[in-house]
């Protein structure tokens, strides 16, 4: 099962799980050095060595070197792991609140920190990209956010969208920057999907016919991901700035 087989499941037991209603139970007592953070952050060991699409409660098992059946007291399904996990990977940012100068400078600290998580793995932006579910981490840093731009004179509904929008801007990018057959090596999948990518095109396409195509890629002019992303967050920050400057609110 894919992390895509999850979007229609029920929602109730991993909000359970999230908010601590369904602690478990055991009627044989507990196995000596299991928890369901444990479970939890072996899952997360698994996606970070080899990708979130092999993870799977056997192989958290096998990591963790206990029987699968065992698992299912602390977390009965992989819907709800990957609710767990996301709630837990949202825990280890700092809140954006906190962080130094003004409303700008947090939410480009925290958009910047979110693109080198991205890009440094993968596995991350698989998982923040499905349905969230409101968990106390990810709401404490909904929270945070919101109150970042509290003063500056946008309305609640305005702040929600400045937030919802960074995030998607992160993530879009993130995607967009993200090689179809990377294995984070050279001389891997990535590097021989990318020459196989090029052989063809310089073999059988005419870029005569394409010339501003051509232009703007040709001769080094294409940017690398990161500028296409500083370019990205600057200009929609630029324009929360015009918009906040114009309610007369703080900067």
């Amino acid at each position: 099962m894919t992390i895509d087989d999850t979007a229609d499941e029920d929602p109730t037991r991993a909000l359970k799980l999230l908010w601590g209603v369904d602690e478990p139970t055991r009627t044989r007592g507990p196995r000596p050095g299991l928890s369901r953070r444990r479970v939890v952050q072996a899952a997360m060991e698994v996606a970070e060595a080899e990708g979130l699409d092999a993870l799977s409660m056997r192989r958290v098992a096998q990591r963790l070197e206990v029987g699968t059946a065992s698992l299912y007291t602390y977390v009965p399904g992989k819907p709800e792991l990957f609710a767990l996990m996301l709630d837990t990977m949202v825990g280890e940012a700092p809140l954006p609140h906190t962080l130094p100068g003004g409303w700008r400078e947090r939410l480009e600290a925290v958009a910047r920190s979110d693109w080198r998580d991205f890009r440094r793995r993968p596995w991350t932006l698989q998982l923040a990209s499905e349905r969230p579910l409101p968990g106390p981490n990810l709401m404490a840093w909904l929270d945070s956010a919101l109150r970042v731009l509290e003063g500056t004179g946008l309305t609640e509904a305005e702040r929600i969208t400045v937030v919802e929008s960074l995030e998607g801007l992160v993530r879009g990018m993130a995607r967009n920057a993200a090689d179809p057959a990377s294995d984070g090596g050279p001389g891997g999948k990535a590097e021989a999907w990318r020459a196989a990518r090029d052989a063809f095109l310089e073999e059988h396409v005419d870029f005569g016919r394409y010339p501003h195509f051509a232009s703007a890629f040709g001769a080094g002019a294409a940017p690398s991901p990161d500028e296409i992303f500083e370019f990205g967050l600057r200009r929609m920050l630029d324009g929360v700035e015009a918009l906040i400057r114009e309610r007369g609110g703080a900067e």
